[in-house]
């Protein structure tokens, strides 16, 4: 069974994965945060992201997987032929993004009952033998049944696989999983199905490969973010101590912040992209260590904070 890297917009950028891959040691795939459409072309900055995500990827031996969302045929073209451009030979379609700033105009989760875009678009991945194509979906955008009306247009097309996360997108990522429903759409469908969904330990995955055997694989999120090391114990067969969690996770901060203070200028913006990297982390540090580390205004004063933390 595979074990994939979910895509957080904000968290696994291109620095995240290529230093995570040498700190802990790489996931079967990193799927990366999507390309979007703005002001009628793909984003500037989503452009040069998928170029090095190539360059990555080929002096790295990493496998990534770039992520398009749309809402229309046009967009899914355009960013598509962007990812085609920049090198990729395959693409995961965003079918299950749950904010609003996305499923109001259409896309991500939004689109999972746009059935009449969706058969347009499974023509176009049927039609193009010179990409590798997959999905990433919730259930639906508010009932738990819209998957019910989608899954015969997924199941028309070849796809690697189809990772379900088995909520609504009104959930969010808090609430009940709606395993019953998973079951039903991993039963029913034509594709491999991946199971993304409250990965947090070692044994969550075992649980998910004993109880659902006939999966591709499951896709981890936030629970990377909170336990770097999680592949990497999952291949090892077994935990590794805090202490040698914390002294990783200080290598993989270092490399994280080193590689930010290179490309970006000015404490606020290195600030901006570091401190993240604390919003999910499980390391049993002291809180009043963690307040400092957020509330830092200046990089001298991170470093203080860090190193108290650390």
């Amino acid at each position: 069974m595979k074990i994939f890297a979910a895509p957080l917009q904000g968290y696994t950028d291109n620095a995240f994965i290529e230093i995570h891959h040498s700190v802990y040691g790489a996931p079967d795939a990193y799927c990366m945060p999507f390309s979007r459409i703005e002001k009628n072309q793909v984003r500037r900055q989503d452009v040069a992201r998928l170029h090095r995500a190539v360059e990555i990827m080929s002096g790295a031996g990493v496998e990534i997987i770039p992520q398009v969302i749309f809402n229309s045929v046009e967009e899914f073209s355009t960013l598509v032929d962007a990812v085609k451009e920049a090198g990729f030979r395959r693409v995961d379609l965003n079918l299950g993004c749950p904010f609003p700033m996305q499923t109001k105009r259409g896309r991500g989760a939004a689109a999972i009952s746009a059935l009449d875009m969706m058969e347009q678009v499974a023509g176009l991945v049927k039609a193009d033998s010179n990409m590798a194509y997959s999905v990433k979906t919730r259930l639906s955008l508010e009932g738990c049944e819209e998957w019910r009306a989608l899954l015969p247009i997924l199941n028309t097309m070849p796809l690697e696989y189809v990772a379900v996360h088995p909520r609504t997108a009104t959930q969010m990522y808090d609430g009940l999983l709606s395993l019953d429903q998973f079951e039903a759409f991993a039963e029913a469908s034509a594709n491999p199905v991946v199971y993304n969904g409250d990965i947090k330990c070692r044994e969550d995955i075992s649980k998910i490969e004993a109880r659902y055997p006939q999966l591709a694989g499951v896709m981890i999120g936030r629970g990377l973010l909170a336990r770097p090391s999680l592949v990497g114990e999952w291949n090892a067969g077994a935990y590794f101590s805090l202490d040698d969690r914390r002294e990783l996770f200080a290598r993989f901060h270092a490399a994280m912040l080193e590689q930010y203070q290179s490309t970006l200028c000015g404490d606020a913006q290195i600030l901006q992209k570091i401190k993240p990297l604390w919003d999910y982390v499980e390391l049993d540090l002291d809180r009043k260590s963690l307040k400092a580390i957020r509330k830092a205004t200046s990089l001298a004063k991170y470093a203080i904070a860090v190193d108290a933390a650390l």
